[in-house]
């Protein structure tokens, strides 16, 4: 048996083993997460935002109070 169907015999067993690994996307978890959403422009924003940057956005953009713009039971990281 030469080098080439030793090497068409091991490309045949390890065939079985399932090849390579398919590529993971975090597209679908990172659109979960987005779960706080301004009251005024509906900007999503994502569960792990503080509320100093969502105070930022209400002022910068809209000139208004974060009470105004989001929900306190938005479960806004502090």
């Amino acid at each position: 048996m030469g080098n080439g169907a030793k090497a068409a015999q091991k490309r045949e067993r390890n065939a079985g083993k399932g090849g390579k690994a398919e590529a993971k996307s975090q597209l679908k978890s990172n659109a979960a997460a987005l779960t706080i959403k301004c009251k005024t422009c509906f900007q999503s924003f994502q569960s792990t935002t503080n509320r100093k940057m969502l105070g930022d956005h209400a002022t910068n953009k809209h000139s208004k109070t974060f009470e105004e713009c989001f929900n306190a039971d938005d479960g806004v990281a502090r």
